[in-house]
């Protein structure tokens, strides 16, 4: 389905609110299968004050190529009109955001008009609900520049027709924290100034007002902006084409401080600058040592 142009965050946000509440009254079934769709906007322009905002904010270079996170919050709303519309099984309110896999391909310029395309696929059960992957591709000039793979978990949302989840075997190990490299302070308006550069006023981050309303007991910090951040710190210098992924283990409460570890293949902070000098990372909470999220950066082959 080709879009004339980016949707509003807000808009659909709006929209997911009005399904919730009358799938509530009617009480509607949920379709068993992803839909066959692919959502596409053609030629997106990149607002400088935009990038400029996010940039300051995530303690990015202030620099004229956009930053691998400024870009999935650019296509970001293109993959939400996949998941707001009415043939998608899954409510969108709620969804829990459990991993990010991207490609970066090479440096994007700001002046480049970019084609970004969105899809679902692999839906699957999992032990706490029904999981789903949205798959975002950005072309320039058909040349494709970015991908990132996002993995949702819808909660307490059990499909019929999907395999039941296996348990964990073996279970997950303990989690022991490392010394930190960094110490991030969050405050309770964390959520809220992510949202002003990324457009993504999702309720949950917003305050503990709204937060509570849809089961939470304090807003949260969006994935994202932990993922942006830390990749602002993880990825190596010098280095443009690279992959990163992360993986969310727990959320992030506001008001709330992060410990941070960054280290390369030696144990190093940054690694270095050159191919296969990857780094990994690791955020958690430095009083009960709970886990947040981990993740690493590599750099792509020329």
């Amino acid at each position: 389905m080709k879009l004339d142009h980016v949707p509003s965050l807000p808009g659909l946000y709006g929209t997911a609110v009005a399904a919730a509440a009358r799938d509530r009254v009617f009480r509607k079934q949920a379709a068993e299968q992803l839909p066959w769709v692919r959502h596409e906007v053609d030629r997106v322009p990149v607002d400088v004050g935009e990038l400029t905002r996010y940039q300051h904010l995530l303690g990015e270079p202030a620099r004229d190529c956009l930053p691998s996170g400024f870009i999935h919050a650019l296509a970001f709303p293109v993959a939400m009109s996949v998941m707001t519309a009415d043939d998608f099984p899954l409510p969108l309110l709620g969804m829990i955001h459990l991993r990010n896999q991207v490609e970066h391909y090479r440096t994007v310029l700001f002046s480049e008009r970019l084609d970004i395309s969105a899809w679902p696929r692999n839906m699957a059960a999992h032990r706490s609900g029904t999981q789903v992957e949205m798959v975002v591709e950005v072309r320039s000039s058909a040349e494709l520049v970015w991908r990132g793979v996002s993995t949702y978990l819808a909660k307490g949302v059990h499909l019929p027709g999907l395999d039941e989840a296996p348990e964990e075997n073996p279970p997950r190990s303990g989690f022991a924290p490392p010394v930190p490299t960094a110490k991030w302070r969050l405050g309770a308006d964390t959520g809220r100034a992510y949202a002003a550069v990324s457009g993504d006023f999702n309720p949950i981050h917003l305050s503990a007002i709204t937060a509570k309303a849809l089961g939470m007991r304090a807003s949260i910090a969006h994935g994202m902006y932990l993922a942006s951040r830390a990749l602002a710190t993880a990825r190596p210098e010098g280095v443009e084409a690279f992959s990163w992924d992360i993986d969310f283990a727990a959320p992030v409460f506001l008001p709330a401080t992060v410990a941070l570890s960054v280290r390369g293949p030696e144990g190093t902070r940054h690694g270095g600058t050159g191919a296969g000098s990857g780094t990994e990372y690791v955020g958690w909470n430095p009083r009960s040592g709970r886990k947040h999220f981990s993740g690493s950066v590599t750099p792509l082959p020329h």
